[in-house]
């Protein structure tokens, strides 16, 4: 049963069952959501909506529209008060402990990513009045609809030696080749479209700097996964290649995809144009709004999630194979609790140093990339600490769930897969398969490099903890203390004439 008018996981489904062009092992693929390469992560993706329109979960998940009156997720929401942003934290809460925060592109990063910008709305109406209605009225459709929206905000990895406008004549990088009094028409590709099969449009924007002659790449707009000339090259599907459920259940469910988008002469109407050949802006829109503040704070109360998972997971590994009262290890798990926590309470901090900006409450700006500074450090190091937990539990594993079919081999698992807290030997394969599909497998891999580099390179995230610290509170501390003191009071009265 789910409550009235609120978007559910059904009513997700139908909506993708539609033209885009998707790309996979060399085919243009049919129903994305009847696909093995997707059909199980789509599922996972509706889920979250049939979660939201449950009666025990609507008025935790959801608000009303202010044009429309529908239910529609809290991501969407614009916090007018600390109150309403913890409101709205609980609900982003509430669907990343759906997944275990392993879905970086759940629905609710770019609704957080577009909220945000348009809580800074005086920004563009500043550069272009048409452009912000334009993106105003694209975002209360995208509210009101529920959507679930992804973002292409990176170039391909071509020259990195030489800026967006030196690369050659036929740059695959999305720029303007066109326009008319209908709209722009665009050509290149973006990355990395994480979670396009499963969204319903994609937003695409350039968060790299631009140069003030680099007009033709200096847009943003957001168009349907299903608009023409749009094409989807998915990376290897993970889920494709889950041997099973219970031998891969992370990929087999959560594997959200990566694709290249490339932009083949595709059409954008004026009103789904937001920035049009301004470098300056391409930049302001992220940072000098909310936006960045916003889709990152997203961000860190998802890995507060995962963190969370790592946790819980590393516990679990210590009490199977009976080390977790060993002083070292109790020491290890100590330490990754103490850490997994300072997260969290640091997302209670960015909210109680938040302040308003007009009607909106903002997140403090510092604190969130103090947090994402040292998380990117910190996730591998959380792996790698699971690692050495597990020892060689997790290689000496039946081949596949297959094994347990056969007696004489099911005999000598149950023989070999004894657990020290009393746990059956399908219990002990069961768990130590998913702590290998966290660490070890090509989906967590892809993880450890996702939370390494989501967020931009390290020196990025640390230049953004360097230019919006306090530096002027902590510089007056040293100076409170040193003019307090100087050099002719630390000498004698003879010492001062002499030097005089």
């Amino acid at each position: 049963m789910t409550a009235p008018d609120i978007k559910n996981g059904q009513e997700h489904i139908a909506s993708l069952k539609d033209d885009r062009e998707v790309y996979i092992n060399g085919e243009k693929i049919g129903d994305a959501t009847q696909h093995p390469a997707f059909a199980k992560a789509i599922a996972t993706a509706a889920s979250l909506y049939d979660y939201q329109a449950h009666p025990d979960n609507c008025e935790l998940m959801t608000f009303a529209s202010p044009k429309t009156g529908r239910r529609v997720n809290r991501a969407w929401q614009m916090p007018g008060s600390y109150e309403e942003l913890v409101q709205r934290r609980r609900a982003l809460v509430a669907w990343a402990e759906q997944h275990g925060g392993f879905m970086g592109r759940s629905p609710d990063h770019l609704a957080s990513a577009v909220a945000g910008q348009l809580m800074g709305r005086e920004v563009f109406e500043a550069y272009d009045p048409a452009r912000a209605k334009a993106y105003w009225d694209y975002y209360e459709y995208a509210r009101d609809n529920d959507l679930f929206l992804t973002y292409v905000i990176i170039n391909p990895q071509i020259d990195r030696s030489k800026a967006v406008g030196e690369q050659k004549d036929d740059s695959p990088m999305v720029r303007i080749v066109d326009e008319d009094a209908q709209g722009i028409t665009v050509r290149g590709a973006k990355m990395l479209g994480t979670s396009s099969i499963m969204a319903n449009e994609i937003f695409v924007a350039h968060l790299q700097p631009l140069r003030p002659d680099e007009e033709d790449y200096a847009t943003s707009f957001a168009v349907p996964m299903d608009i023409k000339g749009l094409k989807v090259l998915s990376r290897k599907s993970y889920e494709e290649h889950a041997v099973s459920e219970f031998d891969n259940p992370m990929a087999a469910r959560y594997d959200e995809n990566d694709a290249i988008m490339f932009f083949d002469d595709v059409k954008v109407p004026w009103d789904r144009v937001f920035v049009h050949r301004s470098p300056e802006m391409c930049r302001a829109q992220f940072h000098e709004t909310p936006g960045h503040i916003y889709q990152n704070y997203q961000a860190q109360i998802r890995l507060s999630v995962k963190l969370k998972f790592l946790v819980g997971l590393a516990r679990h590994v210590a009490e199977t194979i009976g080390t977790v009262n060993m002083p070292p290890v109790a020491d290890t798990l100590g330490r990754m609790a103490a850490q997994a926590d300072s997260v969290e309470t640091m997302l209670y901090g960015m909210e109680a140093k938040g302040r308003q900006r007009g009607k909106y409450f903002i997140p403090d700006r510092h604190a969130l990339y103090s947090a994402q500074t040292l998380t990117q450090e910190l996730y591998p190091q959380m792996i790698n600490t699971i690692r050495e937990l597990a020892g060689g539990a997790v290689i000496m594993l039946p081949s596949s769930a297959q094994d347990f079919a056969d007696p004489e081999l099911a005999k000598i698992i149950k023989e070999t897969q004894v657990s020290a807290d009393g746990s059956s030997d399908v219990e002990r394969v069961k768990l130590l398969k998913l702590v290998w599909d966290v660490i070890g497998s090509e989906f967590a891999g892809r993880h450890t490099q996702y939370e390494m580099f989501y967020a931009g390179a390290q020196f990025v995230v640390r230049g953004h903890s360097f230019r919006t610290y306090d530096w002027d509170a902590s510089k007056d501390l040293v100076a409170t203390i040193m003019d307090r003191y100087d050099l002719a009071g630390s000498m004698s009265k003879e010492q001062r004439s002499a030097a005089e």
